[in-house]
Formats: C-alpha cells, structure tokens, sequence
C-alpha cells in the first residue's frame, strides 16, 4: 500500500490547533506524532500550512441523472475537491425524482464510476411513496428528504401537512431531513405583490416573498411534531435568527434528536446584494436581512445551529435569468464555500477550530458516519490543506463549475486551498487532478 507523511502541518481537528506530521498508509490515517519518519513513504511538505478534515457537505444538487446540461456527479465532484469537500450528500429532485429505491441505487451506480469525492444520496419522500421510503437501509443511506422536490409536486414540501408528518415522525427511525417554509404564506406574498408589480417582481422582494414569517412558522410546526415523537430531525438551511433560536444549544450533538444547519449564502450575503447580484442570489429559503446573517453567525458560535452547508443547487445562466418568475432558485456553490468561511475567519467572525466542528466533525456526528470528519488514527485520510496568505480572485477562468459561473465571481480571497485528499488519495494538487481513483460510498452506524 502507499505511503504518505505530510510533515510540519498544523493540524485544526477537535478544538485545537497542533504542529505534528501524519502517515497515509493507503485509504487511512496510520500515524499521527511530532514527527514521523518513514524510509518508504513519499514526502509532502505542508510547509506550516494548515491542515484540516476534508469539509462534508450535506445538501448538495448534482443534478445526475436527468438533469446534467447543469451539471453531473462528475463535474460537480471535481469542483468540490478543488474546494476542499471530499464527502457530499446528493438531494433527490434529480429526473426523476429518487422516490424509489431502485432510483436511489442507480444514482449510486452513477457515482461510483464517476464521483472523484465520498458520496451518499437522499432517498425522496413524498406524500405518495411512504411504504418505499421506510424500505431504506439506514446503513447504507444518509436519510430521508422531501427537499427539491416541491419543484415537481403540487402539493408542496412536507412541512405543510402535519397530519403527513406525524405519520412518518411515529413510523421511521431513519433521519429525516426537511426543507421548512410555510406555503401558503409564501402563496400570499406573491400575491402581493403581483398585484403590485405583474410579472416583474424585483428581485429584492424575494425575502419579503419567502419571508421570515413562512421559515417560522413552518419550523415550529414541524419541531413540534419531531419533539412528541423524539425521531431525528435534521433542518436544511435555516435562513432566520429567529428561528436558529428555537434549537436546542445544551445538549452535545452527538446525543440531539433534532439539529440544524446553516447555509453558507446564507451566512455571507443579505438583501442588499440583491441590488447588485439579482437572480444570482436566489435561493430558496432566500437571503434575508443583516440582522439574520449576523444572527445565524452567532447561532453557529452557540451552538444553536450545528453544521454548515452550501445547498449547491446549479442553474444555467439563461435558467437564472428572466423575470422573478423566470430566473430558477439556486446556485452553485461547492468549489468556493471553504474559501468563504475562510474570509470569515479572517473577519474575525469564526475560528478555524469552529469551521472545522461545523463543517467536518458535526456532520459526521448528526448523520452517524463511520470513520469519517475527523483527523484520528484509523480513519480515512480525507484531508486538505490550506493556504491562508494567498490571495486570488474568483473569475470565469477558474470556476469549476458545469453551469459556469458563481455567485462569488470578482470576489478576493485571502485564502486557497492548495491539496486535497479523498481516502489517501492526492485528488486535487494546486490545480491538477488526479481521477483515476473515485471516492467511496459512505457508511453509517445503524444506531441512530
């Protein structure tokens, strides 16, 4: 097998920051120490660079199968690696939508052939496939989602019929992962404001459309029907202060029924770069005020929300324009999301030991991964290095991305990731790719 020692990396894993060498021997962590010495290892230099858990990333659209002029599991993968993300969980409101589990074990087949990074994907639920959902294999997939799919159902997300919800809270032991708006408020505001503008809506109304009020009062709801059953609950991107408050922060994450994470658009932008971004920001839930990202910030620190994620949801440039109508919800996100909270590390507004717990260690955590999301002995060697003296800029020459272009483009960096290593494997070196080795398939604990 091959061996590797990174030598002189500060290593951010666990709450501290510590100058030591590791050994790769093969897909895992053998050795970590002051120093290592091995006569048959190869020899990467971290140069004091420091040296973090690959980021997992939670709630991603790859769009594969059925919708790649957007992207595929192969194009996306590749740019997340080059962002640092050596593990991501896949939604089901690909074509068709995963809502069975032979659906579910072709997007693996996919994978499997072509993700350069570890994967996992959402089986889908809607109010029509519960038998089907409660067939899934809680060891081998990372839980149950309604997100994406509202996109093709009348009815909506699951937030909205609590008698539904009940029945899949009091039945599964599978984690549950839901997208938490309030349609009909949602309905009522467009309304509005059609009234109003016609079909030409400003974009800057979109957080007034999908308002604090439709993630609030959603999210009670459904909080309120995990709590009577104590199932797992797991809340993508939660957008408002006000609801980030509503979660529990006493009780370590390993041991909650119920958590919540953070998105980094959601963390980075407000209203006001609608004026400037438009279409470019809209994401479903949308971007709010400053008051909320500073608010989810401080959520994050307290512990009141317990992971970060990007909701990469790629569109075509002509998908994202047009009218508030027109212009689709969703961007890519996965290539620059480590270089971001990076900036905000530097901003002073979260540390590197706190990136790390909500990037790596408490998704491992939350969805029980096994031998993942840290930087232990025995474990995979999912790794990446960081740079953070190096400045660049975003631009159409570097992005990654099938869609080709990011909400981020123009933007300076400060820091850049220079390697990344998925199960011991150099993928991504300062720009070069090594594909001829793809990521696994991600395992559970089935004690969940």
């Amino acid at each position: 097998m091959k061996r590797t020692i990174i030598k002189n990396a500060q290593v951010v894993n666990e709450g501290k920051i510590t100058t030591c060498d590791l050994l790769i021997v093969g897909e895992r962590i053998e050795k970590i120490a002051s120093q290592i010495t091995d006569n048959q290892a190869e020899i990467i230099d971290a140069e004091g660079h420091f040296l973090l858990p690959g980021l997992i990333d939670d709630q991603v659209h790859f769009r594969d199968p059925g919708l790649t002029h957007k992207a595929t599991v192969y194009s996306e993968s590749r740019a997340a690696v080059a962002g640092g993300i050596t593990s991501f969980m896949d939604m089901p409101n690909t074509n068709p939508n995963t809502l069975t589990q032979q659906l579910l074990e072709e997007k693996y087949a996919i994978a499997s052939k072509n993700s350069l990074a570890n994967y996992s994907f959402f089986m889908g639920i809607n109010q029509d496939n519960l038998e089907e959902a409660l067939k899934t294999d809680n060891e081998n997939v990372c839980g149950i989602t309604d997100d994406g799919l509202y996109f093709s159902n009348d009815k909506g997300i699951l937030a909205n019929y609590p008698d539904y919800l009940d029945l899949l809270f009091s039945r599964t032991d599978t984690l549950v992962a839901l997208h938490s708006e309030d349609d009909s408020i949602i309905r009522n505001n467009t309304l509005k404001y059609r009234e109003i503008y016609g079909d030409n809506i400003p974009m800057d109304l979109h957080h007034r459309i999908r308002s604090e009020e439709a993630c609030l009062t959603a999210t009670k709801r459904v909080l309120d029907l995990a709590k009577k059953h104590n199932n797992r609950l797991h809340l993508f991107h939660i957008s408002t202060a006000s609801e980030a408050n509503l979660f529990d922060n006493k009780t370590p994450v390993r041991e909650k029924r119920i958590t919540a994470e953070a998105c980094v658009h959601h963390l980075w932008f407000t209203e006001k770069d609608y004026e400037l971004l438009g279409a470019n920001i809209k994401w479903n839930p949308s971007i709010k005020s400053q008051g909320d990202k500073e608010g989810l910030m401080k959520a994050l620190i307290d512990n009141h929300i317990d992971i970060i994620a990007t909701d990469h949801a790629p569109h075509t440039k002509e998908e994202k324009s047009g009218n508030y109508f027109k212009a689709m919800s969703g961007g890519p996100l996965v290539q620059h999301a480590l270089p971001a909270l990076l900036e905000l590390y530097q901003q002073e507004k979260i540390s590197l030991e706190k990136i790390v717990e909500k990037s790596s260690h408490n998704v491992s955590e939350i969805y029980r991964m096994i031998d993942r999301g840290y930087i232990r002995e025995g474990y995979f060697a999912d790794l990446v290095l960081v740079d953070l003296n190096n400045i660049w800029k975003v631009s159409s020459e570097n992005i990654l991305y099938k869609c080709g272009w990011s909400p981020f483009e123009n933007q300076t960096f400060k820091s850049k990731i220079l390697k990344t290593f998925v199960n011991g494997n150099l993928v991504y070196d300062a720009g070069v790719f090594d594909e001829s080795i793809k990521g696994h398939r991600l395992k559970f604990s089935k004690i969940r």
